[in-house]
């Protein structure tokens, strides 16, 4: 994995969902909450880098989110519009807001979606592959031009149970795998978060970010080192949906920004994904991300390292 920097803002793809939520928490309500794995990672990669978008839409999306995608600076070349209704999830979060049910899914559009990615979107030096089915991660990974510097990979509890063995071929082809702590002990058999880091690096990624939620984040980088990064207080979450992309936008933008794949700068990474999750979480949907200012986002960061410092 390549160490140094050459200072230059790298374009960063992005491949996943796009929805439509219902989200229910103890407090509020929100129906057509627009949410998706790749729209909350690319609102929050953009204020740091440029963000290529896969995903799909149905006729039902609004025009509004486009616009807010587009301001923020999301190329959409790669988003898919498809007749019928957008990938559809309602869920209700539990009083402590940590714990949520799913009440409802309907894929539709979502159902059929196979990435294109745009001749441009080819040759970016960074990708990340947000919760998808294993078998589209690979395929988009075939579409590249060439290997990027950078193969990020999200997954979940779903594919590690029914597509176990092309997750494992596609960990085999990447760099940065996030995954939740329960996550990490499922798909290693393992009860200790130590021994299962060490297994999964062993698969392919030798970059594991293991996202705790109200815990903060657990990074262990390529060079064996382990990092821990807390989260920040709040005593203001409003909807915790896609605190976890967020992250990732945040971790991965900038990584794009600033080419640096080095150790130290991989643990600048995390706190900058913790930073975007935390701003997630103050609003419904992306909110709060699009209301954010270069300086804003600055100031966050920077809390962060007050709350570090020793």
């Amino acid at each position: 994995m390549p160490t140094t920097s050459d200072q230059t803002n790298h374009n960063l793809v992005v491949v996943g969902s796009v929805a439509v939520d219902w989200v229910i928490t103890p407090s509020a309500e929100r129906r057509d909450s627009v949410g998706g794995a790749a729209v909350f990672f690319a609102m929050a990669a953009a204020p740091l880098a440029k963000v290529q978008l896969v995903g799909v839409i149905g006729h039902d999306f609004p025009q509004a989110s486009i616009n807010d995608l587009e301001r923020a600076g999301v190329d959409l070349a790669g988003l898919e519009r498809s007749d019928g209704l957008t990938f559809r999830w309602k869920g209700r979060y539990h009083e402590n807001m940590n714990q949520r049910d799913t009440l409802e899914t309907h894929l539709n559009v979502f159902e059929d979606f196979a990435p294109k990615l745009p001749q441009r979107y080819r040759e970016s030096d960074f990708l990340f592959l947000a919760n998808i089915q294993p078998s589209l991660q690979l395929a988009v990974l075939e579409q590249m031009d060439r290997r990027p510097r950078l193969v990020g990979l999200d997954t979940m509890n779903l594919w590690i149970d029914i597509a176990h063995d092309k997750l494992l071929e596609v960990l085999a082809r990447v760099d940065v795998l996030a995954i939740n702590q329960e996550e990490a002990l499922q798909l290693t058999a393992e009860s200790n978060l130590v021994r299962a880091a060490a297994k999964i690096r062993e698969l392919g990624p030798k970059t594991l970010v293991i996202k705790r939620g109200e815990y903060g984040a657990l990074c262990f980088g390529p060079d064996g080192s382990l990092f821990c990064a807390p989260a920040l207080p709040l005593d203001d979450v409003v909807d915790p949906t896609g605190a976890g992309d967020s992250f990732a936008g945040g971790f991965m933008g900038h990584l794009a920004s600033t080419g640096d794949l080095s150790s130290d700068n991989i643990r600048r990474a995390v706190i900058w994904g913790s930073t975007m999750a935390s701003c997630c979480v103050q609003g419904f949907s992306y909110d709060r991300l699009r209301e954010l200012s270069r300086e804003q986002v600055d100031a966050r960061f920077q809390r962060f390292v007050d709350l570090t410092r020793f």
